[in-house]
């Protein structure tokens, strides 16, 4: 039976992740980044492509779990006929020999509570997205047992429990009375390193929960939706890597947008736009540090002619990120193919400097100084937007269809020239101002001509549709949020692209995309949403559709990318830092406290 992939918990130690689902099996972890090849992949095919399973033989047991206050750290809580005992599972973070970057760490404690508990532990590694069996031996004692795998360039190191093969599996019994601790450790290496000194699981446990509480504790708060907004921000930073600056937009690849569909994509990579959207969130509460940090990646990524920029870039700012499919691979719940990579790095997407361009300009806003190399960034960036003015693009959705001359994308390019000029008219930096207020109102004149139709903005010039990206217009002052255009964009969007209550990004059935089959609706469009309401006074609307959209976060407040409301169950690549970043925006709206750009 497929897991359902709101039953997964997320374990993160800013530079990669695990997914632990409700019953205790972690099928998800590449190392020792995100986008590294995985050591477990029996989320995209079955049991046997890796995983690591740890659960009360008692199947009857109940089962609750939660993180421990405000960090990744995840408490599962088994009460069986017998007893009760805890798994603590986390990933360290934070000072020490665990924060280098040749290792990456997995804990899991058990922790006795009453009675007595008998659990079973099944262990399949399996390296490079299942693809490499490794060579296994035993090299502890039996009073410290040490299980070694290795397999080309990884090693892994198992701690904590006298595993005995079983066909291509390890398998050991364990047993916890109350106030026992019992702490089982995974550890990567490069194999062609010594294998790493054990972890201190007591001074790790401590220095992750404080580090991740730490970081919680900075967050400036408003009223209203404090816990989803918290977590929200909590998993942004998750996902972004502590050593180079990128930001994921997502933990996993290929989770599908459609059961048993094709579109099933790799998210674990740094696009420009997603980051940029991320950081826009971290400011609002505070976090300009991380802004900083970011501006240095893109600094990095964008090296060179800008005229080789790209839409995302690996996590340390690769740019080399082919797509191409793993078909040994089954694919959840049979969605094939399986894909590593994104062509879309590739497209040509008109609306990303613009992104750029508006978070850069609010973090000056908020306080953070040009660096000696950033505005002159900036200025190549502007000019890049400039050099492929009328060229059509992919847009925001990132169609493999036909390239077009998309609303949403126009605008944003408008937003490009907007910012530009307020840096210079506000903070004083130097360029060609008169030039880029005269692009600025070409490219506005050209979106009231042709990206209006019947009174309200279009998905692209020459046609009547809507896409949901068209929410974010005001967002980025392009608009305000009761312009008549606006409204008549957003009775249309009720009208068209509402199903359910909730919004998907556009109609799959005209071609516009390229690709067969459906997709279900789009979180983050739904909680645009509910910022236009708040923003026009239809706030009983505003809180409706918030609630219901909270409602969709599994147990320990973690969303996918979109949700389908007739079966009830999250969606594509988990957990997505667009979802996330839109809910904490759209609790700000109706806190009171965004301020629309004018």
């Amino acid at each position: 039976m497929v897991t359902p992939i709101e039953d997964y918990a997320l374990l993160s130690d800013c530079r990669t992740a695990a997914l632990v689902s409700r019953h205790g099996h972690i099928d998800w972890l590449c190392v020792p980044r995100l986008d590294s090849p995985s050591v477990f992949a029996g989320l995209l095919g079955g049991t046997d492509d890796g995983g690591w399973g740890l659960h009360p033989v008692d199947r009857g047991a109940t089962v609750t779990r939660r993180y421990d206050d405000h960090t990744f750290v995840l408490v599962t809580r088994w009460e069986t006929a017998t007893g009760v005992a805890e798994v603590h599972d986390f990933m360290p973070v934070g000072d020490g020999p665990q924060a280098a970057p040749d290792r990456t760490d997995l804990v899991r404690r058990l922790v006795g509570v009453e009675g007595t508990v008998e659990f079973a532990t099944d262990l399949r590694i399996r390296f490079d997205y299942a693809r490499a069996l490794p060579w296994v031996r035993q090299t502890g004692t039996p009073d410290q047992p040490e299980l070694v795998a290795i397999a080309g360039p990884d090693a892994i190191v198992v701690r904590g429990v006298q595993l005995r093969p079983d066909g291509h599996r390890h398998v050991a019994r364990l047993r916890v009375e109350a106030e026992d601790r019992v702490d089982l450790t995974l550890t990567w290496f490069p194999s062609f390193r010594p294998v790493p000194e054990p972890v201190d699981v007591a001074q790790s446990l401590a220095q992750t929960r404080e580090w991740w509480q730490e970081w919680a504790d900075r967050i400036q708060l408003v009223d209203g939706h404090e816990p989803e907004v918290v977590r929200s921000l909590l998993l942004l930073r998750a996902l972004t890597n502590q050593d180079t600056g990128g930001i994921a937009a997502a933990a996993t690849t290929s989770l599908p947008e459609d059961l048993g569909g094709v579109r099933n994509w790799d998210y674990r990579f740094v696009w420009l736009r997603d980051a940029a959207l991320t950081l826009e969130a971290l400011l609002a509460h505070g976090f300009v540090d991380l802004a900083d940090n970011w501006r240095t990646w893109l600094l990095r990524a964008v090296a060179g002619d800008p005229a080789d920029l790209q839409i995302m870039y690996g996590l340390a700012g690769e740019r080399n990120l082919p797509e191409h499919e793993l078909p040994h691979l089954s694919g959840y719940a049979g969605s094939r193919p399986v894909r590593v990579g994104n062509a879309a790095s590739l497209q040509y997407q008109a609306d990303v400097v613009g992104e750029v361009l508006v978070t850069l300009s609010a973090a000056r806003d908020a306080g953070l100084a040009d660096s000696e190399f950033s505005w002159r960034l900036e200025v190549h960036l502007v000019q890049y937007a400039a050099d492929q003015f009328d060229r059509p693009d992919n847009g925001l959705w990132e169609v493999r269809g036909e390239p077009r001359a998309f609303t949403h994308s126009r605008v944003m390019m408008w937003a490009t020239f907007d910012r530009a000029v307020r840096a210079v008219e506000k903070h004083g930096l130097e360029g060609p101002v008169e030039h880029w207020r005269e692009l600025r109102q070409r490219v506005c004149d050209e979106i009231n001509t042709h990206g209006v139709s019947d009174g309200h903005f279009t998905q692209y010039y020459g046609t009547t549709d809507v896409d949901a990206s068209l929410l974010l217009l005001p967002q980025v002052g392009y608009c305000a949020p009761d312009d008549p255009r606006m409204l008549a964009t957003v009775e249309r969007i009720e009208q068209t692209l509402m199903r359910d209550g909730l919004v998907h990004r556009y109609r799959t059935d005209t071609g516009v995309d390229g690709l067969p089959g459906d997709e279900h609706p789009f979180l983050a469009c739904s909680f645009w949403l509910v910022e236009q309401y708040a923003m026009t006074g239809r706030m009983d609307d505003a809180r409706s559709l918030m609630r219901r959209l909270s409602s969709y976060a599994n147990d320990v407040g973690l969303l996918s990318e979109e949700y389908d409301p007739v079966a009830r169950r999250q969606m594509g690549n988990f957990p997505q830092a667009f979802s996330h970043l839109a809910l904490v925006r759209a609790a700000d709206a109706l806190a009171g406290t965004v301020r629309l750009p004018r």
